[in-house]
């Protein structure tokens, strides 16, 4: 599979008057077209930290991020603005949905950043939301209506409204309870079936283990990484092979 995003000599310092803290250190990594890779870690690694800096979102302090062989690190804000708008979709712990609008317009907002088809657009979030398994009743509720998972499968379809060519997810399911957690990696796994690229980080193993591979980050550094290939659910070896590698990386 073609290299869609690759991160060389990867390093980001956050400095103040007294100290200097390192993040990343001389990170390395790859993601493949069609991938679902999981990046995780004890809480500091750096997870979130590599995924901003994969993403646009942030500015790594040395080294470079390619995608599809062309540098984004050197790129304006206003032309890093423009990838992501482009090529990126986000889903968060939180789902950041606007209170004071409906479904529809939470995603129409995203949606009209890029085209000005209106009538597309609300075609296109109508099938968006079927597809997660949210039906026509939930088009206009506003998000305080709605329960974690539905609101989150909200995010997700945001997050897909603009033909993302990655998702990136940062524990998307962390604020939810067990059910919602299902539902939520339900839709990415059905996602990534139809061949969505996906880079998630997680703490949790339910979660982990919907991906083909697993990055282990560590004092900045990924330290361990594990192929677990197609999910299929009930698969108990792949559990314990998820389990194993983590504490073999002292998670």
């Amino acid at each position: 599979m073609e290299v869609i995003l690759k991160a060389k000599d990867l390093c980001k310092t956050f400095s103040n008057e007294s100290m200097q803290q390192h993040v990343l250190k001389n990170l390395n990594l790859e993601i493949r077209r069609g991938e679902f890779v999981v990046i995780m870690g004890n809480s500091g690694s750096g997870k979130s930290t590599l995924l901003y800096a994969l993403s646009g979102m942030d500015r790594p302090t040395l080294g470079s991020v390619c995608y599809q062989d062309e540098e984004i690190t050197g790129y304006s804000n206003d032309r890093l603005a423009v990838f992501r708008r482009e090529n990126c979709g986000f889903v968060f712990q939180q789902n950041y949905l606007n209170d004071t609008m409906s479904v529809l317009d939470n995603i129409m907002v995203s949606g009209l950043l890029k085209s000005r088809d209106r009538k597309a657009i609300v075609r296109k979030a109508e099938k968006l939301l079927l597809q997660v398994g949210l039906d026509e009743r939930c088009f206009r509720k506003f998000p305080s209506q709605l329960s974690g998972g539905e609101a989150q499968r909200v995010a997700i379809v945001r997050g897909l409204i603009n033909d993302p060519k990655i998702l990136f997810a940062d524990e998307p399911t962390g604020a939810l309870n067990s059910a919602n957690t299902e539902n939520v990696l339900n839709v990415l796994s059905s996602l990534h079936e139809k061949g969505q690229t996906i880079v998630m980080v997680t703490h949790d193993i339910r979660s982990a283990r919907r991906a083909d591979k697993i990055k282990y980050l560590q004092d900045g550094m990924i330290t361990g990484e594990l192929e677990l290939g197609k999910y299929r659910s009930g698969d108990g070896a792949r559990h314990e092979k998820l389990r194993l590698f983590l504490k073999e990386m002292g998670w």
